[in-house]
């Protein structure tokens, strides 16, 4: 299986129309994005519009640029293979898919826990592939200058139910970064993409 995960486009017509490219050529079954589509709304229609035309599934959480509510699920819904999973799960080839969006500065996350709780009752012992829009806390993805600046809760939620993958983006600073969480690769994608393969 394998897809194109991205994030922090922030309306670049240059990165969208290459991630647009990718995503038509590339062998790839799906597209994911990890939030900051848009630039605080501008442009979430268009491109869109423009994924949607693909005819592969795109699956989006919200960035800190897209609030996570009704109106943005409600934007999203109008667009053919195009779907909002922030809080919700999808399933693939044996992979549980978990997506939370927003936010992006906090160091805790009082909705995610309760979310993430659900997750580790339905889920636990499943290969689970987390989508979060900013970074776990503590690797070289959240790091900016000499401080760690994740999210704590991202973090604890990895160590307890050991993801096969953990994605993020947010932090422009660690872009293409990825490390690990115990045995959980954890990658920040960027606005250039990465075409992941998982088996």
């Amino acid at each position: 299986m394998k897809f194109l995960v991205f994030a922090d486009v922030h309306n670049d017509k240059k990165y969208l129309n290459a991630l647009l490219k990718r995503a038509r050529e590339d062998d790839v079954e799906f597209i994911i994005c990890a939030g900051d589509l848009s630039n605080f709304g501008a442009g979430l229609l268009d491109a869109l519009e423009r994924f949607s035309k693909i005819g592969k599934k795109f699956y989006m959480i919200p960035g800190n640029h897209e609030e996570p509510d009704t109106k943005f699920r409600d934007v999203m819904s109008h667009f053919d293979h195009c779907i909002d999973f922030h809080t919700n799960v999808f399933k693939k080839n044996g992979y549980v898919f978990c997506g939370f969006g927003g936010g992006g500065f906090a160091l805790e996350d009082a909705e995610f826990r309760k979310v993430s709780r659900e997750w580790y009752g339905k889920y636990k012992g499943e290969k689970i592939v987390l989508i979060t829009h900013g970074p776990a806390f503590g690797t070289k993805l959240d790091k900016l200058d000499k401080n760690h600046v994740g999210n704590r809760d991202y973090r604890s939620f990895i160590e307890r139910i050991k993801p096969k993958l953990a994605i993020s983006g947010h932090m422009h600073e660690t872009a293409g970064e990825m490390d690990v969480i115990g045995k959980t690769k954890v990658i920040n994608p960027g606005w250039e993409g990465m075409v992941v393969e998982l088996s």
